[in-house]
Parts: C-alpha cells; sequence; structure tokens
C-alpha cells in the first residue's frame, strides 16, 4: 500500500479534494481516518471522551506553529422554500398612483368645466330647448256655435271629428324594422280616410319631420276603425310575427261642422273650409260670432304622450254663440223643393224662391236651385256655391212697373180708372217700343196697363210725372232710391249685390224709357221682394232682416236690433196698388192666372224680361218672374219667384213662376196658419170703350185720360 502524500506547507488543497475531518470517539473509522489526514510518523493520541474538539490544522501551517485566530464564519443561509413560479418584480408604485390622480383630475375638471356651462352660463339657453321639446301647447278649438231656424231646429251645428296625424320617425326602416312602411301603411289608411294612397305614403316618408296631418276632420267611426287596425297589428307584432306599420298614427280631436238638412238653405247659411273658417254665407258673415275664441293647452309629453304627473296649464275656450235665424225650415223646404222642380223643368241657368214676411219684413225662406251640400263640397259645383238671390243682378222687367205706378199714384199724376190708349208700336228716341205680344190699339186703364203688363202703356203713363221728361226721369228715379234699388239691403251678406241704377242725368236716351217698364237697371231678387212687401206693408218698407237673435256662452239670449223702417209711399196709394195687382191675378185679362189661390185674395205681378248674358255682357235669353203677396185684404206674405234663361216650354214668368208661386204661397200660408180671406176682390176696369166719354172729359193729359 503507497503512503498517502502529505500536503505542502502553504498549499491549498486541490479543488474537488475531500476537506480532512477530525475523527470522533466512537467513530469505527476515526483512527484511519485521523492516521490518513494526520502527518507521518506522528501518533495521535485520542482525546479524552468529552474534551472539546481540537481545531484542525489549517492547510499551510506549520507543525508545531500557534494557530492563528480562526475567521468568524458566515451563518449558513436559511433553507430555501421549494422553488414556486417565478415572480416579477414591480417598479415603484408612487409615479403610477401620481399619473393615475392627474387624469381623474382633468377628467372632474371637464365634468366640472361642462357643468358650470350647462347650469349657470348658458342655463336659459338650454332650458328653453328643454321646454321645447319637453313642453307641447296646443290650441284648443272653440266649440263652433250652432245655426237654428226661427223653431229652433238646428241648420247648422258641430259635432266631434278628429284629424288623423303620423309622425313620420316612427315609420323608418329602423324603428319598423321593415323598408317599405309608409306604403304599408298607405294603402291601409287611404280606404278608410278616402285619401291617395301615394300622397299619404309620401306624407308619411317625409325626411326630419315628426309631424304630418293624414285626413282632416274624420269622423268618430273612421278613427274606430283606425284604432281598431292598430290594435291589431301590434298585436300581431308582439307576438313577433310582422311589422307594426302603424304604430305612428295618431288623432287630434277636433270639431267638424255638420248640416243636418243636407242643402236645405245652403246659399244661405254657407259654409266652413278645412281650417274651420266660415268661407260663404252667414257662415262667413257670421264667423266671428260663432267661431268664438280658441283656448290654449300646455301639458309635458314624452315620445309623443303626455306625461299625465306633469301637471297641466290650460286656458279654456269660449264657446262660440248661437244664431236663431228668421228662417222656417219647413217653409224653406217647399220653396227648394218648387223651385228645383221647375228649374229642371224649364232646363234653365238657375233660379230662385224668397219668401218674405210682409209686416216684420223677416226671410221666412231663400232658397237656390241648382244648390249644393255644405257638408260635402267635394261634390259640389263650384258654380252653385254662391246665394244667387243675393249675388246675381239682373234686369226685374214688368215686375219693376209696381214703382212706376207707385210713382204715378203717389203724385196724383193718374188714377187706376185714367184711360190710356196703347198703340201697337211707340216710337221713342233711337228706338221703337213694343209690348210682348203683338197688338193694335189697346184701350185700357192704368189698371189695365198694370194688368196687362204693356210696355208702351207704361212709357206713356210715366212721361206724365214731369212737364219734360228729365223732369220725369228725376222723379220716378227718387222713388226707384226709396223703395231700395241701387243700395244694399242692409242684411250684409257676403257677395251682395246692390243692383245697379245710374242717376237720372246719366240715362241715355232709350234708358229713360225703358226704365220705367225694368230695363236699364238691375236688381237683387231680395230687392225686388221687398218692393212688393213695401206695398203689402200699406207703403212702409221694413229693412229685410235674416237674423232673430243670438245666443251668448252664458245663456242669455239677445234679440236683434228692430229693422228699420221708412215710408215709400201713402197708406193710401199702398191700398190701391193692392187692388190693381188683384187684377193682374183675378182678372181674366190678367198675366197671373196660374197664381190663383183658392179661398185667399193674392196680388202679384208677372215679368219677362230680356236676359244680359253675364259671360258676353249682351242680351241672350229672358228672366221669368212672378212676384206677389197674400191675403191682398190683410198681406202676411211676399213671395218671390225668378228663374233665369228657362230653354224649354215656355218662358213667359205667368206660366213658369206663376205656379211656383202658388205652391210657395199655399204651403205658407198654411204653414202659418192665416186664415181665407173674408171678402171678395174689388173689380177695377182693364179697359175702356173709347166711344163713351170720360168723366169728367176734358181732363186727360196727352197719351192718357185722367178719370176722377
Amino acid at each position: 500500500m503507497s503512503e498517502p502524500r502529505r500536503p505542502q506547507p502553504g498549499r491549498a488543497p486541490r479543488p474537488g479534494a475531500p476537506r480532512p475531518r477530525a475523527s470522533g470517539a466512537g467513530n469505527a473509522g476515526g483512527a484511519a481516518a485521523g492516521a490518513a489526514g494526520a502527518p507521518a510518523g506522528r501518533i495521535r493520541r485520542p482525546r479524552p471522551e468529552g474534551a472539546a474538539p481540537r481545531p484542525a490544522q489549517r492547510a499551510g501551517q506549520r507543525l508545531g506553529q500557534r494557530p492563528a485566530a480562526p475567521r468568524p464564519r458566515r451563518a449558513a443561509p436559511p433553507p430555501r422554500a421549494p422553488r414556486g413560479p417565478r415572480l416579477v418584480k414591480l417598479g415603484r408604485p408612487k409615479p403610477r398612483l401620481r399619473l393615475v390622480g392627474v387624469a381623474l383630475t382633468l377628467v372632474m375638471a371637464a365634468f366640472v368645466i361642462r357643468l358650470l356651462q350647462v347650469q349657470a352660463v348658458d342655463a336659459s339657453t338650454y332650458a328653453a330647448k328643454a321646454a321645447v321639446n319637453r313642453w307641447v301647447t296646443h290650441d284648443v278649438t272653440a266649440d263652433r256655435g250652432t245655426i237654428t231656424d226661427r223653431s229652433g231646429v238646428d241648420l247648422a251645428t258641430t259635432v266631434d271629428a278628429y284629424d288623423i296625424t303620423a309622425d313620420p320617425y316612427l315609420f323608418t326602416p329602423e324603428q319598423t324594422k321593415t323598408k317599405d312602411a309608409p306604403l304599408q301603411a298607405a294603402e291601409l289608411l287611404a280606404p278608410i280616410v278616402g285619401g291617395d294612397p301615394t300622397a299619404i305614403a309620401k306624407a308619411l316618408a317625409t325626411p326630419k319631420s315628426r309631424y304630418q296631418v293624414i285626413a282632416r276632420q274624420q269622423s268618430p267611426q273612421v278613427w274606430n276603425q283606425i284604432k281598431d287596425l292598430k290594435k291589431a297589428f301590434a298585436a300581431t307584432y308582439a307576438r313577433g310575427q310582422g311589422a307594426n306599420v302603424l304604430a305612428g298614427v295618431f288623432s287630434e280631436t277636433h270639431t267638424k261642422r255638420v248640416y243636418p238638412g243636407g242643402d236645405l238653405a245652403a246659399g244661405v247659411l254657407g259654409f266652413v273650409n278645412s281650417q274651420g273658417v266660415g268661407g260663404g254665407g252667414l257662415e262667413s258673415m257670421l264667423n266671428k260670432e260663432l267661431a268664438g275664441k280658441n283656448g290654449k293647452i300646455r301639458y309635458a309629453q314624452s315620445d309623443g304622450r303626455q306625461v299625465p304627473t306633469a301637471g297641466v296649464q290650460e286656458h279654456p275656450a269660449v264657446p262660440g254663440s248661437d244664431v236663431e235665424l228668421t228662417l222656417d225650415r219647413d217653409i224653406q223646404w217647399a220653396a227648394q223643393s218648387a223651385i228645383t222642380a221647375q228649374v229642371q223643368k224649364s232646363k234653365a241657368d238657375r233660379g230662385y224662391v224668397i219668401v218674405q214676411d210682409s209686416r216684420t219684413g223677416e226671410v221666412l225662406a231663400m232658397a237656390d236651385a241648382p244648390g249644393f251640400d255644405p257638408g260635402d263640397l267635394a261634390h259640389a259645383d263650384p258654380r252653385a256655391l254662391g246665394n244667387a238671390a243675393m249675388q246675381d243682378a239682373y234686369e226685374p222687367g214688368s215686375v219693376s212697373k209696381l214703382m212706376s205706378m207707385a210713382a204715378i199714384l203717389d203724385t196724383g199724376t193718374a188714377t187706376p180708372d185714367t184711360r190710356v190708349t196703347v198703340p201697337g208700336t211707340l216710337p221713342r228716341a233711337d228706338r221703337v217700343f213694343h209690348d210682348d205680344v203683338d197688338h193694335g190699339t189697346w184701350y185700357l186703364t192704368l189698371n189695365g196697363v198694370l194688368a196687362k203688363s204693356s210696355n208702351i202703356g207704361t212709357i206713356l203713363a210715366s212721361q206724365q210725372l214731369g212737364t219734360t221728361q228729365p223732369q220725369a226721369n228725376r222723379v220716378l228715379y227718387s222713388y226707384l232710391k226709396k223703395f231700395g234699388i241701387g243700395d244694399p239691403t242692409g242684411i250684409g251678406f257676403p257677395g251682395e249685390t246692390p243692383g245697379i241704377l245710374a242717376k237720372p242725368q246719366d240715362w241715355n236716351a232709350s234708358q229713360q224709357f225703358t226704365i220705367p217698364f225694368g230695363q236699364g237697371l238691375s236688381v237683387n231678387a231680395l230687392q225686388a221682394t221687398s218692393v212688393y212687401s213695401t206695398i203689402a206693408n200699406g207703403g212702409v218698407r221694413v229693412q229685410p232682416t235674416l237674423i232673430r237673435g243670438t245666443t251668448g256662452p252664458d245663456g242669455r239670449y239677445v234679440p236683434a236690433d228692430p229693422a228699420k223702417k221708412t215710408r215709400v209711399v201713402s197708406a193710401q196709394t199702398a191700398k190701391t196698388l193692392s187692388t190693381m195687382l188683384e187684377s193682374v191675378v183675378g182678372d181674366e185679362q190678367g198675366t197671373g192666372l196660374h197664381a190663383r189661390i183658392a179661398g185667399y185674395r193674392v196680388a202679384g205681378k208677372t215679368g219677362t224680361a230680356n236676359r244680359v248674358d253675364p259671360e258676353t255682357g249682351k242680351y241672350k235669353g229672358y228672366t221669368s218672374s212672378f212676384l206677389g203677396f197674400a191675403p191682398a185684404d190683410d198681406p202676411r206674405v211676399t213671395v218671390s219667384c225668378v228663374i233665369q234663361n228657362p230653354t224649354r216650354g215656355s218662358y213667359f214668368g205667368g206660366s213658369i213662376c206663376g205656379p211656383v208661386f202658388k205652391q210657395v204661397m199655399e204651403f205658407a200660408l198654411k204653414t202659418l196658419k192665416v186664415p181665407p180671406s173674408g171678402t171678395k176682390a174689388p173689380h177695377l176696369p182693364v179697359d175702356f170703350d173709347p166711344a163713351q166719354p170720360a168723366t169728367p172729359p176734358g181732363t186727360a193729359k196727352p197719351g192718357t185720360d185722367k178719370a176722377r
């Protein structure tokens, strides 16, 4: 066995060589180990048991050399925990916290600045915008007053109606989830509201709009039908089927003007347009009184619906006044039925009948034909929308002779028995005058001139009003003006014509001879009717009236102002004229035989005048008329009938207007319970025997013989 190598002094052991360990007591291998680690030739004594271990000799230490002081040994590190996942070492947190704090400060500062701008700087502006979008103000339409006849029967009244509206935003593809919602909705709504599907679809697709009116003034039945459709589509949509294309359809409550009688008295009543404003007749004339005063309501809304908890600000509407007319519904119906039938039978352009209370001037009926239904203007003839009885200016013809006779009698120029020799023709100025029938020389009394409606006889008698023709013209003009010719009637009806009456100095050569028998001047039908009512009322003209009174919103009835009265001729003149008018109807030579009424004395006059064509301004066709009153011994009712341009059958006033007068007068007398006449009509002579001298003789003026 080789001897172990001795370590060299001062030389460190080789790396990896085992460090010599001291043997301890009781260690079996201690001797060998000690022998191996000790210097050669030296026997180590065993250490006593319990002795402290001797420090091992350090490498490089000489034998016998005092060992150096031991170096302090490092403390052994604590045992390591089992190795887990590798941890990332974080940076310092303070910079990050500062950065987050700065960012939050900036954000909060932005919010605070914006909040100050909204709530302080621009507070009023935003409040106003919010109010506009949130608060909605609507007009509350006042209930339009009712128009009734003299008995309180409704002629025009107001019912609930609905404007069908829509919100186009709710028909967009984003809201309906379908591309053609406007078209689908339009096809559903058009048959119900009676509209054009294309126009409705265009309204529903209006860009940037939140409000469109689809149809105005629809009945409750129409809106109920639309509501049923809306519910059906909503229910289908809730089940996930189809699109709710009617969700954007709404309604606004309004009122609608209705006329229970249809076309009854339409010319007088007029109509109301789609905006609820009177567009004609009394609806226009009395619009302010009938309309009342609209109110306002202001409420909060959200998504088109009222917010019930936000409160409501309301200024109530003031309803319009009710108007009671002088018209009698039953007499109006009789007049309208009669004139409509005759216009159709004669194939005339138009006709009108007026019934007036002879004593009070109240108009009991005013009927036009053809007429119109003011509740259905879409199907009305535009030419029939007015009131021809007040708006047509026409030459009255022979019915105007009553005024010439009134002037002659009232001035004492002649009497009913005055003899007038009437030739077959009469040359005057630049023309030759004729009567309606060719004849030889007639020997007529002044009463006969009126009874036979002689133009020539009227010219001859009127010339006696003055010593010269200009003077006679001035006298006749003064009486025409007192009868109301050339001036409005005083009713104030919209579109009323005052007629045409030139001043006497402006009458041309022919007018001074045509005006006495009713050509060369023009009137409206109510003016002509008022002339006969003046004679029936004892010579006092009572201004015609259509309104009896009004009932205000407070329920108080206010009667109309008393009608203005004007004496035109003396009571004796009026009585004499009434008797002369009876000869027109009662005498076999009169022209008004068709106007006779059994049991009643009737006074009246026929008229057949050349008609001025309004389109050409030239004479074309005829104006036929009959005017009169009954009972002649105690007048109560005046009736006038005028027919323009009859083209079938007779055109004479006595033939086509006489029967209408009779039919309407009989109905009016029965309706008003007017008793029959108690006396027979006096007989005035119509003609005379030229072989017998007048009594007393020698009192006649040229062209006439004045009898005393």
